[in-house]
């Protein structure tokens, strides 16, 4: 996917900071802030690389668990007219609409 990175087996969202015009890029699924900053992509892996580190290295020392939980739930808020489509998207494929929202991220998540 575009604008994710690899990091040591960890992803990381990227992004341009026009105000400071750096890429910044932040591990979306750690407990805690571990972003980081460079100017290009080669130093941006390697900031990544040095923030990574120093943020599980301070999970350790204060016995924190440095990946979020996640609980399988979430509640989404949508326009009426949506919702009435995405329920008619997916009684035409014969699935319920969690059956057809779960396919539709599960479409969206391997592109990352």
């Amino acid at each position: 996917m575009k604008n994710v990175l690899e990091i040591e087996g960890h992803k990381a969202v990227i992004s341009l900071d026009p105000d400071i015009g750096m890429l910044r890029g932040e591990f979306a699924h750690l407990s805690g802030g571990a972003d980081f900053y460079a100017s290009s992509v080669e130093a941006l892996y390697e900031e990544g690389r040095k923030s990574l580190q120093t943020y599980l290295e301070l999970c350790q020392k204060k016995g924190v668990e440095p990946s979020r939980k996640f609980s399988g739930r979430f509640n989404v808020r949508i326009d009426p007219e949506l919702h009435a489509a995405a329920v008619m998207a997916a009684a035409a494929e014969a699935k319920s609409l969690n059956e057809w929202i779960i396919d539709a991220i599960k479409i969206a998540a391997q592109k990352t």
